[in-house]
C-alpha cells in the first residue's frame, strides 16, 4: 500500500525514491537523507561512473539500485526524478498506477526553500540559456548582489537553496525537461529567449514542448520576458497565469517600443523600466561591451539586461556586468587566424536553431557540420544561410541529411562528405576546411547535431576542432599573410 504523500517540510522517515544519479539525482539523494528521508535511488546504467557515485551514496546509507530504472521500489510515496528521464519511463507508469507524484531536483528545490529565500530570475529558451544566465549573474554581481548562476547550467540548484551561503537573488537556467517536471515554481520574473524545434523525441511534439517552455511564467510577479522576434514566445505570455501587475516585456535588436529593450545606432536602450517609457529611453550599453557582438548574442544580453533591470539594477550595473562577462568556451569563440581565414568554434550548436544564428554572424563560411541530427531536418536552415557559405565540410552519422538539403537548396556550394569516423576524422575536415577557405573567409564548426556519434560530448568536440587548427598554425608561419 502507498505510504501517505509527504509535505516537503516534513519528510523524515518518508520513502523517497530518486530516478538518476546525474549531476541532479545524486545532490537530491543527498538533501533527501540529510532531511531524514529515506531515500533509494534507481538508476538504470551500472558503469564505472555510476558504480562510484553509488558507493559515495552508500556510505551516507542511501540504497542504490544500478542496471534497473523500470521498477518502482515498495512503499515509495514520492519520486524525485532528474530531468532528462523521459515522461514515458516505465517508472512514472508504476509511480502513477500508485498514485505517486513526480518532482523534479528543480520542484523539490522550490519547495525545500524557507521564507528568507532567494528570489528566481529564471531562463529557458532553445538556444542561448547559459550564456543569457551568465551575463544576467555577471551583471547581478556587478550591482553588489549575492548571487550564482544555477540549474541546468551545471550547478545544482538545490545545493544553491540548502546550502550555507545565503544569496540576494539566484539567476536560474531551466530546460524543458526540469520545467516538466516543476509545476510548483514561481519566478520572481523570467524569459523564454526563443522557440524551435528540439527534444522532439523526449516531449513527443513540438506543441508539448513549447507548452513546458512556458511553465516558466507561470506565477511571474514582475516581468515576463519574450523576444519580439519569436511570435511563439509572446504566446507563451499571454497564455501564463501571472501575478496581477506582471508585465510583459520584449526584447528586440532593432529600435525598442514602450515596455521593450532593444537597439539603436549601436547602444543597448531600456524602454521598459524608466519613467515616461511612451518617450523616453535609459540607455545600458554599447554593442561592443557584449563579446562577442554576434546577433544572436547581443539578443542574449538583451534579456540579461530586462531581468536584471526588472529586479531593480541600476543601468551602469548593465554595462560593467556584460563587460565583465566572458563565454565558455565553444561558444563562437576564435581559435586562431591562420593565413587570413578566422576559425571559429562554435560545437555547442547542437541544433538546427543555434547553428542558425551562428552562421548569421559572419559574411563568408565555410561550414563544419554534422553528427547526430536528433530528429532534426536541414532544409529551413540551408535556404537562410545559403547566400553566406563559401564551402562545407560534412561529419557524423547524419551528415547525409545535410548534404541532400544543400543539394537541394544550394547545390553551388561545394561540399566535401567525409566518410571517417575516428579519431582523426576532425583533422581532417579541418583541413578540407582549409582548402575550400579564401582570405577573410571564416570557417566555423557550428555543427547543427548532437555529438555523442563520434565524440563525448560537445566540449570535445570543440577541443579536437581547436587542436586540429592550432596544428596549421606551425606550418602557416613562413606564409605572406
Amino acid at each position: 500500500m502507498t505510504a501517505p504523500h509527504p509535505v516537503a517540510t516534513e519528510l523524515a522517515g518518508v520513502r523517497v525514491t530518486v530516478a538518476g544519479l546525474g549531476v541532479s539525482g545524486v545532490p537530491a539523494a543527498r538533501a533527501l537523507h540529510a532531511l531524514g528521508a529515506v531515500v533509494t535511488v534507481v538508476n538504470s546504467g551500472d558503469g564505472e561512473r555510476e558504480r562510484a557515485e553509488a558507493e559515495g551514496l552508500r556510505e551516507l546509507g542511501v540504497t542504490v539500485r544500478l542496471g534497473d530504472g523500470d521498477t518502482l521500489p515498495e512503499g515509495t510515496a514520492l519520486v524525485v526524478t532528474a530531468p532528462g528521464w523521459k515522461p514515458t519511463s516505465p517508472l512514472f507508469a508504476a509511480a502513477e498506477a500508485a498514485g505517486v507524484e513526480v518532482w523534479g531536483d528543480v520542484e523539490l528545490a522550490w519547495r525545500l526553500r524557507d521564507e528568507s529565500a532567494a528570489p528566481w530570475l529564471a531562463v529557458t529558451g532553445t538556444n542561448g540559456k547559459t550564456t543569457t544566465v551568465q551575463m544576467l549573474a555577471s551583471i547581478l554581481k556587478a550591482a553588489g548582489l549575492r548571487t550564482a548562476a544555477v540549474g541546468n547550467i551545471g550547478v545544482s540548484v538545490l545545493d544553491a537553496v540548502l546550502g550555507e551561503e545565503k544569496y540576494d537573488v539566484l539567476a536560474v537556467e531551466l530546460s524543458s525537461y526540469q520545467l516538466h517536471w516543476a509545476p510548483s515554481v514561481r519566478p520572481h520574473s523570467a524569459a523564454v529567449l526563443n522557440l524551435a524545434p528540439d527534444h522532439l523525441d523526449w516531449h513527443g511534439s513540438m506543441e508539448a514542448y513549447a507548452a513546458d517552455k512556458g511553465r516558466i511564467y507561470e506565477g511571474n510577479q514582475v516581468a515576463c520576458v519574450y523576444n519580439t522576434a519569436d511570435p511563439a514566445t509572446e504566446a507563451l505570455v499571454r497564455e501564463a497565469d501571472v501575478e496581477e501587475g506582471a508585465r510583459a516585456i520584449g526584447f528586440t535588436l532593432g529600435s525598442p517600443g514602450p515596455s521593450q529593450f532593444g537597439v539603436v545606432d549601436g547602444i543597448l536602450l531600456d524602454r521598459a523600466f524608466v519613467e515616461g517609457r511612451h518617450k523616453n529611453a535609459q540607455e545600458l550599453a554599447e554593442v561592443s561591451d557584449v563579446q562577442p557582438p554576434a546577433p544572436h548574442n547581443i539578443a542574449n544580453a538583451l534579456a540579461a539586461a530586462a531581468l536584471a533591470r526588472a529586479f531593480g539594477v541600476e543601468p551602469a550595473a548593465v554595462r560593467d556586468g556584460l563587460r565583465a562577462f566572458r563565454p565558455d568556451a565553444h561558444r563562437i569563440a576564435l581559435v586562431e587566424t591562420v593565413d587570413e581565414v578566422a576559425y571559429v568554434d562554435d560545437s555547442k550548436a547542437t541544433n538546427t536553431h543555434a547553428a542558425e544564428a551562428s552562421l548569421a554572424a559572419y559574411e563568408s563560411i565555410v561550414w563544419i557540420a554534422g553528427g547526430l541530427a536528433k530528429g532534426a531536418t536541414f532544409d529551413e536552415l540551408v535556404i537562410r544561410s545559403a547566400p553566406r557559405l563559401r564551402g562545407a565540410v560534412l561529419m557524423g552519422a547524419d551528415r547525409a541529411l545535410i548534404r541532400e538539403a544543400l543539394a537541394r537548396h544550394a547545390p553551388e556550394v561545394p561540399v566535401t562528405d567525409l566518410e571517417r569516423t575516428d579519431t582523426g576524422a576532425m583533422a581532417a575536415a579541418v583541413e578540407a576546411a582549409r582548402e575550400l577557405s579564401r582570405p577573410g573567409d571564416t570557417v566555423l564548426l557550428a555543427p547543427a547535431c548532437a555529438s555523442m556519434d563520434m565524440f563525448t560530448n560537445y566540449g570535445k568536440r570543440g577541443e579536437a576542432f581547436a587542436e586540429a587548427v592550432r596544428a596549421l598554425v606551425p606550418e602557416s608561419a613562413g606564409h605572406d599573410n
